[in-house]
């Protein structure tokens, strides 16, 4: 048989990952099937698809029972049944993670999103994750906020890898890759071993196209550069990730077994149904990235992909992007800076509506 679309995509260098995570999934087999058959090989989570797996189902029940007669911290169960999920996550892809020798594989876990300007809780609840889950193969995720950049090196700097996420400007991104490599410095600098750190930076691309759309028809005129920015700002990133993981500074971390903070592409489902549904995969494939999807992107690619290594096309429009961007009066420092201070808020609000799932689930279980 022809090699499907995501196993062609997977030979371009570009990971799947899957952007949804449940107990039912894990354990009922369906995640090992997107393994087998659709080249997925790592997962993310984030408070809202805790929410939305937790708020369904019976699959927790057994052991809120059990967690009940504990406790009544509602942080505290969530924390466990969330440990539960990652470790039987990162469980199923050992294999993969041992197969690729610790390019793929990895299992991620938010730090609690109302510390996202708070350096020093941020790291020490991203040490205490990677204690707790006790998984080779967990990443950590830490928003890329101006004070979540420094607990990023810090964690780093102890060996411990994580998944930088809501990255949005370029020049954030530029801050998230100089503190991932001043973290493996330090690291090294203390006889460390950079050899068990990885990490990717994760882009949030949809909601960029979202917000410049927005503007623009405010704006009026300027339809010609609808749905153009995510794209031209993925392509720019990449480019930067090209430059700064190359040349002396950066060899002298390879001799010692550094591998670089790969980009990866999250918020990848389409939100403007004028676009092709897998607009945000096909012309964001190059090597060394990662594409986490939700499941409907993935079958959808399956589907009709047409894989192709486009990332690196097409910089002079890219560019141009930018300077009708411009030209229209949209600043887009003000739409990174707009999206990075409403993601954290986003989450916020889905991890409290989480916890207030559990509080009712938990009414609801208690005894009569």
């Amino acid at each position: 048989m022809p090699p499907t679309p995501l196993q062609r995509l997977s030979a371009l260098g570009q990971s799947v990952w899957i952007d949804s995570l449940s107990r039912a999934s894990t354990r009922d087999g369906h995640l090992q099937s997107l393994i087998d058959g659709y080249s997925v090989v790592g997962a993310t989570s984030n408070p809202t698809i805790f929410e939305k797996a937790m708020a369904s189902g019976d699959a927790y029940d057994e052991q809120l029972r059990e967690l009940l007669g504990r406790t009544s911290d509602t942080r505290e169960i969530f924390w466990t049944l969330a440990q539960q999920d990652i470790q039987d996550a990162c469980d199923v892809f050992r294999p993969t993670f041992e197969a690729s020798l610790g390019r793929d594989g990895y299992v991620s876990l938010e730090v609690d999103p109302s510390l996202g300007y708070d350096t020093l809780t941020t790291f020490s609840e991203a040490m205490r994750l990677h204690k707790q889950v006790d998984r080779a193969n967990l990443m950590v995720k830490i928003p890329a906020t101006k004070p979540g950049l420094a607990a990023i090196e810090d964690v780093i700097a102890k060996g411990k890898s994580i998944n930088v996420t809501l990255i949005f400007s370029l020049r954030r991104y530029a801050e998230v890759a100089e503190s991932y490599i001043r973290g493996l410095e330090r690291l090294v600098a203390e006889g460390g071993d950079p050899t068990k750190v990885a990490s990717v930076a994760s882009f949030f691309v949809s909601r960029i196209d979202t917000e410049a759309d927005r503007r623009l028809d405010e704006v009026g005129g300027y339809d010609h550069l609808k749905g153009k920015l995510a794209v031209a700002n993925a392509r720019l990133a990449y480019q930067h990730y090209l430059e700064v993981f190359a040349g002396p500074r950066w060899e002298y971390l390879v001799e010692k077994g550094a591998t670089p903070q790969r980009v990866l592409w999250a918020s990848t489902s389409v939100k403007n149904p004028d676009y092709s549904d897998t607009l945000y995969v096909d012309e964001l494939i190059g090597p060394d990235t990662v594409n986490t999807m939700p499941e409907e992107t993935v079958l959808a690619y399956q589907d009709h992909g047409e894989p192709l290594p486009r990332l690196t096309l097409h910089l002079d429009e890219a560019e141009k992007v930018f300077d009708g961007l411009a030209e229209a009066g949209v600043d887009y420092d003000d739409v990174t800076d707009t999206l990075e201070r409403e993601g954290v808020e986003k989450f916020i609000a889905s991890f409290e509506e989480l916890l207030q799932g559990l509080r009712n689930k938990s009414q609801s279980l208690a005894p009569a």
